[in-house]
């Protein structure tokens, strides 16, 4: 599967496009490299690249961006909104795909290192990659900003962590760290710079200092006017947005706009967001407002609305939503993006996966999805009206089964694969047959986890199965009698799979555990099918 670490590198320029498209050409030509967003920002005279691919492949591409950017970027000519220290301001590594944090930090020492190098210019750790505890956030490093630097590098406590500690006017300094996926979240006011800063400090972590903290943790802000736009905002860099939420900082921001009677006209997202984040301030607004929303295309839209981020250009979710812009091969070739012919001619070819793993799989999600159209047949017709409550509830579970079981179609086949690979690891001494027989036996039993898994979800899915068969549309019968034996047959086929895979386990406690959890949910599957089937076939309307 493949690697990818994300580089959102800030460079101090936002108004000149020969050298924004240079910049951006650099880091695109670069082998491995998917450049993904470009965000100018005139007013602060800053652009915000993003792009991802594997390790190695990330660092080279910063490294050929900054390259392009010694040449044309002088500093010392520099004014913008936003703080800066260096041309190349800051440029952080983040995790996105089977990659780890530590795999980040030496992304970011690589480049750091290569950087100083190469061009004869400071530079500093921060983040996950800092090595001073004082230099772990970034406002820290930044205090006092490029004008600051001349005499900020002449002391000890600030000598760089790569390169001299000498000024160099055209470039500045630069900042590279590791950290978790950063959301630049921008609330738009019709208002003074001044009074955009006074609600920035209120809600900042920082706040106004070490004696008046501000409210919200893991938030960084400040107050700026853009000139282009001709309005203020409230500045904001989530450092953490499953600590405080998207939705949070817009929702403080307005309550403080409100007592200083200010109208707050929209916001503005800078480079892209992790799709949780947007699908978090949904279920924030359905709860909110009671409403029933299952699409996440809808959810989408909700938030859009509801946060006005469309309200300085257009927001458009496939452009600024970094699950769908990253679409590797492993998931544009993935079973479920196929057709329902192809995919059938796949299993029906000379090769082992997919399997009859991915077909449960596959079953089990038509299972789940009939359990979600029998539900949203009743829901919203006048005559069921006063079943809508109970199909508020029960139809959710079907319809976030479904798209899991789908997920599950292609884990069964990666996990088979995964393990053939395994079996092709060299054997020619005993080491290496030690790691060898290792890694088939970590193959296998994540080749059982995935069946047992889908057991475990369709299971959970029974009582809402059988309350369904009380109460919904009595028209769609049938489709609730096909989802049963659908269901129940998913766990059948995750039954034999684990049973196939168990065998050449050698862990004994494990193979016993797994044979009785997995003989306990196929028994379940079977009562619970049966017990549907019969509530059913006694219904008459």
């Amino acid at each position: 599967m493949s690697r990818l670490v994300e580089c959102v590198p800030n460079f101090s320029e936002g108004n000149d496009r020969e050298v924004i498209d240079a910049i951006a050409r650099a880091i695109s030509q670069t082998a491995g490299c998917a450049l993904l967003d470009v965000d100018a920002g005139p007013s602060t005279n800053r652009t915000v690249y993003t792009f991802v691919g594997p390790p190695e492949d990330v660092v080279e591409g910063a490294l050929k961006a900054a390259r392009v950017a010694f040449q044309l970027i002088d500093m010392s000519k520099h004014k913008g909104e936003h703080p800066r220290m260096g041309a190349l301001d800051v440029c952080p590594f983040i995790p996105v795909k089977n990659v780890t944090m530590e795999e980040c930090v030496l992304c970011a020492h690589a480049f750091g290192q290569r950087l100083a190098q190469e061009l004869g210019v400071p530079v500093y750790l921060y983040g996950e990659a800092a090595q001073q505890e004082q230099r772990r956030t970034l406002p820290a490093i930044r205090a006092g900003e490029y004008e600051a630097l001349p005499e900020k590098l002449k002391k000890a406590e600030w000598a760089p962590d790569f390169g001299p500690s000498t000024f160099v006017p055209s470039w500045g300094a630069t900042v590279t760290g590791a950290r978790k996926f950063l959301i630049a979240f921008n609330i738009n006011l019709i208002c003074t710079k001044e009074q955009a800063h006074r609600i920035a400090l209120n809600i900042r972590e920082q706040g106004r200092g070490k004696d008046q903290p501000g409210r919200l943790r893991k938030v960084q802000g400040i107050g700026w006017y853009l000139d282009e736009k001709n309005i203020a905002q409230v500045s904001t860099n989530l450092l953490d947005f499953e600590i405080t939420a998207l939705h949070t900082v817009y929702e403080e921001t307005c309550k403080d706009a409100q007592e200083l009677n200010l109208p707050v006209v929209g916001s503005q997202l800078v480079g892209l967001v992790p799709l949780k984040a947007l699908l978090d301030a949904a279920e924030f607004y359905c709860k909110e407002e009671s409403l029933f929303i299952l699409e996440e295309e809808h959810k989408i839209r909700l938030v859009v609305n509801r946060l006005g981020l469309d309200s300085l250009a257009p927001f458009h979710p496939k452009e600024r939503i970094i699950e769908y812009m990253v679409q590797d091969g492993a998931v544009s070739g993935s079973l479920v993006s196929k057709s329902l012919c192809a995919f059938v001619h796949d299993v029906g070819a000379r090769s082992a996966a997919p399997g009859g793993g991915s077909v449960a799989a596959a079953v089990a999600a038509m299972g789940a999805a009939l359990g979600s159209m029998v539900g949203l047949m009743t829901y919203g017709k006048r005559q069921f009206e006063h079943l809508d409550p109970a199909m508020r509830r029960l139809i959710p579970p079907f319809h976030q089964a479904m798209k899991e079981l789908l997920v599950m179609v292609d884990t069964d086949s990666e996990a088979f694969n995964s393990y053939m690979a395994t079996m092709k690891m060299p054997k020619n001494t005993p080491e290496e047959k030690e790691r060898r027989s290792a890694a088939m036996q970590e193959g296998l039993k994540k080749a059982v986890g995935v069946p047992l898994g889908l057991a475990q979800k369709v299971n959970a899915l029974w009582p809402s199965v059988k309350e369904m068969a009380r109460y919904g549309n009595f028209s769609c019968k049938s489709d609730l009698q096909v989802a049963a034996k659908a269901l129940e047959m998913g766990v059948w086929g995750a039954y034999f799979n684990v049973l196939i895979n168990l065998k050449d386990v050698s862990d004994e406690r494990f193979r016993t555990q797994m044979l009785a959890s997995i003989s306990q949910l196929l028994e379940e599957a079977q009562s619970s099918a049966a017990s549907v089937l019969e509530s059913l076939a006694a219904r008459t309307e």
